[in-house]
C-alpha cells in the first residue's frame, strides 16, 4: 500500500537547511520515493501552520521507513534537525 511521508517544517537556518534539502530528492528516489510537495507557496484556509510542507510518496510504509532509517538519511538528518523545527509522520494511503 502506498505511504506518504508528511513533514510540517519551520526553517530556522536557511543556509544549512539548503544543504540538507539539496540531498533529499536523490535519496528518496533511491528508496522508490517521489516528492509530491516540496515547499512552495501555500494558503492557509483554516488555522495557521508552518512555513513549509513536504509530502513524499513511497510504494509502501516499509519503503518509507527504510528510507528514513537508512544510513544515508541518518547522516543528513542532524542538519535538518539543527536547521528547522518540524514534525514528520508516515501515513499509509488508501487503496
Amino acid at each position: 500500500m502506498t505511504a506518504y511521508v508528511i513533514a510540517r517544517i519551520d526553517v530556522t537556518d536557511y543556509e544549512d537547511y539548503a544543504v540538507y534539502a539539496g540531498q533529499t530528492i536523490a535519496l528518496a528516489e533511491k528508496f522508490g520515493g517521489r516528492f509530491i510537495v516540496k515547499g512552495g507557496p501555500q494558503s492557509f484556509v483554516e488555522g495557521d501552520g508552518p512555513g513549509r510542507h513536504v509530502i513524499i510518496e513511497f510504494p509502501s510504509r516499509i519503503a518509507a521507513e527504510r528510507w528514513y532509517n537508512s544510513p544515508e538519511y541518518q547522516r543528513i538528518l542532524p542538519i535538518a534537525l539543527s536547521a528547522s523545527k518540524r514534525d514528520l509522520v508516515i501515513v499509509e494511503g488508501m487503496n
